[in-house]
Parts: C-alpha cells; sequence; structure tokens
C-alpha cells in the first residue's frame, strides 16, 4: 500500500497543494465582449452549485458513513474557498473599481481567507455591487456551507481520536 493511501493527511495535504496550483494557473483572461461575459458568469454560477453540491456530497458521506475518509471533505472545503478566491479576483480583474486593493490572485486568495476567518481588516474590500452582491454570497456560502463541512470535520476528527484512546 503506497504513503499516500496510508496517510490520509498526506493526501489531503496533495490535493489541497494541486488545487492551490490549478488556481495560481487556470487562464482567466476571456475577453470582454458580452457574450464572453455571460459565459463566465454562467460558468461561475456552474461553479458555485458545483461547490455546494460536492461539499454536501462529502458532509452526508461523513453522517453516514463515519469511518469515511476524510479527505474528501477536506478537499471540498479547500476547493469552496479556492472557487471564491478565483471569482473575487475576476471580477476584480474585469470590473476595476468593484473591489479596493485586490489586484493579484494572492490578493484575492488573502481575501477569501479573512472573509471566511470573518477577520476583515478593511484592506482588501468590496466597494462596487457587482463585488459587495459576490461577497454577500460568498458571506452565505462560508456560514452555511464552509461552516457546516467544518463542523462534521473536526467532529469525525475528534470521535476518531476518541476512538484511537480506546474510549
Amino acid at each position: 500500500m503506497s504513503a499516500i493511501r496510508r496517510r490520509p493527511i498526506l493526501r489531503a495535504l496533495i490535493n489541497s497543494v494541486l488545487l492551490l496550483v490549478l488556481y495560481f494557473v487556470v487562464p482567466t483572461d476571456m475577453g470582454d465582449s458580452p457574450a464572453r461575459l455571460a459565459i463566465r458568469v454562467l460558468l461561475t454560477f456552474a461553479g458555485l452549485i458545483l461547490a455546494v453540491l460536492l461539499i454536501l456530497h462529502q458532509v452526508r458521506r461523513q453522517l453516514d458513513v463515519a469511518e469515511a475518509p476524510l479527505t474528501g471533505l477536506l478537499t471540498a472545503l479547500v476547493g469552496g474557498v479556492l472557487f471564491f478566491a478565483l471569482a473575487d479576483y475576476l471580477v476584480a480583474a474585469h470590473a476595476p473599481g468593484q473591489f479596493v486593493d485586490l489586484a493579484t490572485r494572492l490578493d484575492a486568495l488573502y481575501f477569501a481567507v479573512s472573509t471566511l476567518a470573518t477577520v476583515g481588516f478593511g484592506d482588501v474590500h468590496a466597494q462596487g455591487q457587482v463585488a459587495r452582491g459576490l461577497v454577500t454570497v460568498q458571506m452565505l456560502f462560508n456560514t452555511v456551507v464552509i461552516a457546516t463541512g467544518l463542523s462534521v470535520l473536526s467532529k469525525q476528527i475528534a470521535a476518531r481520536a476518541r476512538e484511537r484512546r480506546g474510549g
């Protein structure tokens, strides 16, 4: 059996790193024609629906099968955060003025994580109506979907730790 199969944390880490690399290399320049903008919006909604469905599937899997690997849920949660980071970046890149101080993908990832963590330093923030709408959806997603996934993940980790200790 390979080391990755025996060590689920290693597998989750590798999956997360691969998702992060994908986040930084996925092409984002589709031009500014109305047809391409419509395609981008449709793809964004499809991506959001896919992220929600993947996370909820993994949550359901954990609730149905207590021994299910946690790597799928952890990977889906990381993917959900990266999805919004990419959406924030696309809005900032293609609609200047929607975000303040969001110029790079790293800025977008920083903003998505600070929004998830409810830190909100204020250095990067939504200024335009499109960005505020996106961030509102992002906060709802974080509150409902990500929080549910993290709750299930932490409960499963605690239960498995108790089992290993024998109690």
